[in-house]
């Protein structure tokens, strides 16, 4: 765990040394902003709702965007054979880099919290349970793409590609509980439970349900683990 905790500093502070991850912040505030501002000001809705339906859809590309790079750009570099020469296991590596995109998704959504303070302010009665909820559920969705983003930056070392192969997979996530209604009875069922919005939306109104953590669990043990093994694969290649 020492090397994971290892890993992840380096990793924070790499991506911070970066300014892609300011530009980053800051278009994710704006837009959440725009959304939110234009719902709050033009139409009256005094409450989160907005912000808890577009926030998903800016990680479509948000979160490829800051994950696309922690280990193809290792590769390109030729430093993941560096790192594989210290006493680091590849599951270290991986969770490291893992929770550092993590954490930098947590510091974009605590931005949105300006939102919430204007609602204290100026809207009527606020359901701080729905509140804590909804942003649950927004960390839970970006720790969820954000495992399919850095496995998808393990499939290749280029980071174009890792880019592209992460919005592909996660828009499929996405998208499942939108087509549902052309799906067979007998799938319906199925797609609808491997949907990300459909856990999101049960968590959002307040109802923590232990088969949604599950769900969310399974998901990024599932992505983290395939990174993991495609990590070590580089081994015999």
């Amino acid at each position: 765990m020492n090397n994971a905790l290892f890993i992840f500093k380096r990793e924070l502070k790499s991506i911070f040394d970066s300014p892609m991850a300011y530009v980053f912040l800051v278009v994710f505030t704006l837009l959440n902003g725009w959304f939110f501002t234009t719902t709050f000001f033009l139409y009256g809705q005094s409450d989160l709702r907005t912000l808890f339906n577009i926030v998903p859809l800016v990680y479509l590309f948000f979160i490829p965007g800051i994950t696309m790079g922690l280990i193809s750009r290792e590769k390109g570099l030729g430093t993941i054979e560096i790192i594989s020469t210290l006493p680091i296991e590849d599951r270290d590596i991986v969770i490291g880099k893992y929770l550092s995109a993590v954490s930098l998704i947590g510091i974009a959504l605590f931005s949105t919290l300006l939102h919430l303070i204007t609602l204290m302010k100026f809207g009527n009665s606020i359901d701080y349970g729905a509140v804590f909820t909804g942003y649950l559920g927004l960390l839970l969705v970006g720790a969820v793409y954000a495992s399919i983003g850095i496995f998808s930056s393990a499939v290749t070392d280029n980071q174009v590609i890792s880019f592209i192969i992460g919005i592909a997979i996660i828009f499929i996530f996405w998208i499942f509980d939108k087509i549902l209604v052309f799906m067979p009875d007998m799938l319906a069922g199925i797609i609808q439970y491997i949907s990300v919005e459909y856990h999101l939306s049960n968590i959002s109104r307040g109802v923590v349900d232990t088969r949604n953590l599950i769900y969310f669990g399974s998901i990024i043990g599932f992505f983290l683990f395939m990174t993991t093994r495609l990590v070590e694969s580089r081994r015999w290649s």
